[in-house]
């Protein structure tokens, strides 16, 4: 089973402006509201894809109903703990001339659902997968990513990382499965700038020095990179087409990876997988459905 973590989840509230002014009153021509936050995105493409998973994660408020309401009519098992306190945030996606997002705080998560989470993760077991993704909630202490994955080694449950600086670089003495920066996120980790393929992969083999067993790292219209644990390097550059969606697209290449590689065990076919699914999410309204995904598989070949 795979199993997702979404620390602060959001409702996506996505508007189109035809010229938006600062300081004006502004009328949309269109809106939209989905669930939101990285596990999440990576829990429904997964499900779009014919792959069952759980989502875990925290939720409050009516905001958090909702969440919850739209990801079981998604079809994605959850798991989601209940804060008592504040909102699950709503993020703003302004789409005009220019993206302007605004997302919110969310509620201040306590030790008690900490330790909820904790009993929820001692139930997984050898040949499981945990996907951790993104940013914490400044009420989590910053070493919670390694306060997971520690007393869960050993017993044969391979790690996903999707996070960058500190809470990707606290993770590798571990060996996590895969690694998925962007080329910003992997300079950011050195604090470096890595602008071409060779700079990508003289860092990302950096990275597999540290501990992980594959880094695959997004390079946006360049395609990506993967290396792997067999000492394989390999490119695959992106697929052509008209950019619809810049949110979720990196969340759908970590699930294409997954659903290739437990698909075929094979790594080329899962870097092949994880690029479909991240440009199909990229060339779409919001995240990529099968279809949308076995079309640019084909393309790719």
């Amino acid at each position: 089973m795979i199993y997702t973590i979404t620390w602060n989840p959001s409702i996506d509230y996505i508007v189109s402006v035809k010229e938006f002014r600062v300081g004006e009153v502004n009328r949309a021509v269109s809106e939209s509201m989905f669930p939101g936050g990285k596990g999440l995105n990576v829990s429904m493409v997964l499900k779009n894809m014919g792959v069952d998973n759980t989502a875990l994660g925290f939720i409050a408020g009516f905001t958090g109903k909702e969440i919850e309401r739209q990801v079981k009519q998604a079809g994605v098992r959850s798991e989601l703990i209940h804060v008592p306190c504040g909102c699950s945030r709503i993020n703003l996606k302004l789409k005009s001339n220019q993206e302007t997002e605004i997302n919110g705080c969310g509620p201040e998560i306590k030790e008690k659902e900490i330790k909820e989470l904790y009993q929820k993760l001692n139930q997984l077991k050898k040949g499981d997968i945990l996907v951790l993704a993104g940013s914490i909630p400044n009420s989590m202490p910053m070493d919670s990513y390694k306060k997971i994955i520690k007393p869960l080694t050993g017993k044969g449950i391979l790690f996903v990382i999707d996070a960058e600086k500190e809470l990707l670089s606290q993770t590798l003495e571990f060996q996590p499965f895969l690694v998925k920066p962007n080329q910003y996120e992997l300079g950011g980790l050195f604090h470096v700038e890595c602008r071409t393929k060779q700079e990508v992969t003289a860092y990302a083999q950096k990275v597999r020095e540290m501990g992980a067993r594959n880094v695959l790292v997004s390079m946006a219209s360049e395609g990506a990179i993967l290396l792997t644990e067999e000492g394989n390097i390999y490119y695959m550059p992106a697929p052509k087409g008209e950019v619809k969606n810049s949110v979720g697209a990196g969340d759908s290449m970590v699930a294409g990876f997954l659903a290739g590689w437990v698909e075929k065990k094979d790594y080329f076919y899962a870097l092949k997988k994880a690029v479909s699914a991240g440009s199909a999410t990229a060339f779409s309204e919001w995240l990529a459905t099968k279809e949308e995904i076995e079309k640019i598989l084909g393309q790719i070949g």
